[in-house]
Order: structure tokens, then C-alpha cells, then sequence
């Protein structure tokens, strides 16, 4: 098919484009200023509670918390666009113009496609540049109730890992490679599935290929018999890699990190699946700015027959936000486990497609 069979009209493809673009952007404008202003009346005491805190700290809460509420919003933004340029076009009797020249369904929605594609790749691009390092940011500061941010120093801590049916728990770990020391070391000693013993020391450091604690005390989980050693060398192939992985939030790494991070966790003998399924939605989220004017389409159409414009512009947002709410809640099932990672991010862009090409089809082509 040449691009001329797609665009008959190349004045109709840019009008139609430039129209949705400022729509959608204007939208996003105005609905993330009210959010913004909102949040910062909310959270505007709390930022001043702390010592030495004034309105300088409150603009870098809005420079920080803004990019989260834009990358929340885009695809709302993107759906109420389609809707409401099919709307104006609809009113205006254009849209049957275009049908009444020889235009398809799908020919009429072409330019704003291409247009969506755009927004999804600043979507991809602005989810995994800038909202990654402003979320980062503000959860750490929220963690000392926006009080003066503490220098990282790569401690760890509450860290797990796995040695083959064994687990070990850390309460505390400084250092790095070689260096590392361990406090509080939690080992479970298992065998088949059940818990043997449990060895308790109140510190670690590295030795050959594993890690010796002491003093150390051995609680036999049958027998109930407590013995003591002034050392113990556990966890023979843990690597000081594997103990120092902190934990992964998906929403404050990019793509790449988060992927990294996944093949970390997953040498350490850890459940990746969660993390998995938010990589994946990474991708699949910005997609979805190209799935809205598909499901927006049942606004533009057959108007002049029904003569139902609000209802259809309102069946147009009703499928749009079940896409959200699918979308949601097949994360959610992910996260249980209940979804593979893969399926969890892209099931809904694939039936929600499917949907809204099963309505173009059957009211239109």
C-alpha cells in the first residue's frame, strides 16, 4: 500500500494531526496545572514543617512531583484529544466530508495514528529519562520528611539471598567487595523444603569463596538444642555482588537499570517476576497513546445516521478508561504472580485493539 493510499490528502493528514497535538497538549496543560495545584495545597505543609524549609523547597516539591503527574496523565490526555477533535470535526460536518470523498474508517484515522506514534515515543523517552530521577529524588526525601537529604553512603540493609535451599538474612551491611561487613546474619538451614535450623551471629566478613560469622549460635529446630561456635564459615558461592543489591523500585530506575538490576536479582536466587512485568510496561505503557484514537474512533462516526454525538463521544471514553482499568488490574495479577510478565503488560494493547477494531469494522467498513 503507498503512502498516497494512506494520506489522499496530505493538507487533511497535517490539519487532522496538528489539530489532536494541540488538543492533547492543551488538555495535559490544564488538567496537570489543577493535579500540581492540588498536590502542592496537600503537601505544601509538610515540605514547611521541617526545619529551615521555605518557598524554595516547595518549588523543588513541584519540580520534582511534576513529571510524575505529566507521565500519569499522557494517556488521559491523549484519549480526551481523540475524542475531542473527532467531536469538533463531527460538528462541523467534516468528518463526512472525508467519507463522502471516498475516505475509510481508516484513512480518516491515519493522521492521528502517526501522530499518537509521536507522543508514545516522548512518552518512552520522558518515562525513562527525566520521571525515573524526579521519583528517586522526591521518595528519598520524603523519607527524611523533606529534611536536608543524607549523603549516600552504599550501606544496605534488611538484605536476602539465597544459597541453594538455605536462606540468609542481613540486617546491616558496609563496605564493598572484599571489605564488606556483615551485621546481624540470619542463616536458615534447610533441606527439602523444611527448616532444619537456624544460625545466628552478630557478625561477617568475607573469607575465600564464603563468609565467616561469630560468635555463632545454632538452634536445632527439632531437637530444640541450642549450641554455640566462635565462628562459622557459610554461604559458599555467595558473591559480596549478590549481598550488596539493595531493593529494586521499578518506578525510579529506566529501562536499562531496571533490566540490570532484573539480571542481578535473578543471579542472587531471587523472585524477578514482579520487576519483570513492570520492564515490560515500560514499553507497553507509552504504546498505549497509540491504541486511544483507535478506541476515541467510535466518536467520529456515523453520526449524521444517529445523530448522538455526546453519546458516542461518551462510549469513546468509556472504552478508553476500561483500557485503563484492564490494563491495572492485569498488572496486578502480575505482581500476584497470577499473569506471566510478559502477558501482564501487553494483554490489555492486544484486546483493547482487537475491540476497537471490532467496532470500526462493524459500524463503519
Amino acid at each position: 500500500m503507498s503512502l498516497s493510499n494512506i494520506f489522499p490528502s496530505k493538507t487533511i493528514a497535517i490539519y487532522m494531526a496538528k489539530m489532536f497535538l494541540v488538543r492533547t497538549f492543551a488538555i495535559l496543560f490544564a488538567v496537570a496545572l489543577v493535579l500540581q495545584t492540588l498536590d502542592v495545597l496537600s503537601e505544601s505543609g509538610a515540605v514547611l514543617a521541617a526545619p529551615g524549609n521555605g518557598q524554595a523547597q516547595v518549588w523543588r516539591y513541584v519540580s520534582l512531583r511534576a513529571p510524575q503527574i505529566i507521565s500519569f496523565l499522557l494517556p488521559f490526555s491523549v484519549l480526551l484529544g481523540t475524542i475531542l477533535t473527532f467531536f469538533t470535526m463531527n460538528q462541523n460536518s467534516e468528518v463526512i466530508a472525508l467519507k463522502a470523498a471516498g475516505m475509510s474508517a481508516h484513512q480518516v484515522l491515519a493522521p492521528l495514528l502517526i501522530a499518537s506514534a509521536g507522543v508514545a515515543a516522548f512518552s518512552f523517552v520522558f518515562n525513562d529519562r527525566i520521571v525515573p530521577r524526579a521519583s528517586a529524588t522526591l521518595s528519598a526525601w520524603q523519607k527524611v520528611q523533606y529534611g536536608p537529604l543524607p549523603i549516600d553512603s552504599g550501606d544496605r540493609s534488611n538484605v536476602w539471598v539465597r544459597d541453594g535451599d538455605d536462606l540468609i538474612s542481613v540486617d546491616l551491611i558496609q563496605g564493598r567487595g572484599t571489605g564488606i561487613q556483615l551485621g546481624g546474619v540470619t542463616l536458615y538451614d534447610r533441606a527439602g523444603g523444611s527448616l532444619q535450623a537456624i544460625v545466628r551471629a552478630p557478625r561477617g566478613v568475607r573469607a575465600g569463596d564464603g563468609w565467616k560469622i561469630g560468635p555463632v549460635t545454632r538452634f536445632e529446630v527439632k531437637s530444640g538444642k541450642l549450641t554455640n561456635y566462635p565462628s562459622l564459615i557459610i554461604g559458599r558461592g555467595v558473591t559480596p555482588e549478590q549481598l550488596t543489591l539493595a531493593s529494586v523500585s521499578a518506578d525510579n530506575l529506566s529501562f536499562g537499570a531496571l533490566s540490570s538490576a532484573i539480571t542481578d536479582l535473578r543471579e542472587a536466587g531471587r523472585p524477578t517476576k514482579s520487576l519483570e512485568g513492570s520492564l515490560w510496561h515500560k514499553l507497553s505503557a507509552p504504546m498505549s497513546a497509540m491504541l486511544m484514537p483507535l478506541l476515541g474512533a467510535v466518536a467520529a462516526f456515523g453520526i449524521a445516521r444517529s445523530g448522538k454525538l455526546f453519546v458516542r463521544a461518551v462510549i469513546g471514553m468509556a472504552l478508553g478508561f476500561a483500557y485503563f482499568v484492564a490494563d491495572n488490574f492485569s498488572m496486578a495479577m502480575g505482581d500476584l504472580g497470577a499473569y506471566p510478565p510478559f502477558l501482564a503488560a501487553w494483554a490489555p494493547i492486544l484486546l483493547f485493539f482487537l475491540i476497537g477494531e471490532a467496532v470500526l469494522f462493524r459500524t463503519e467498513e
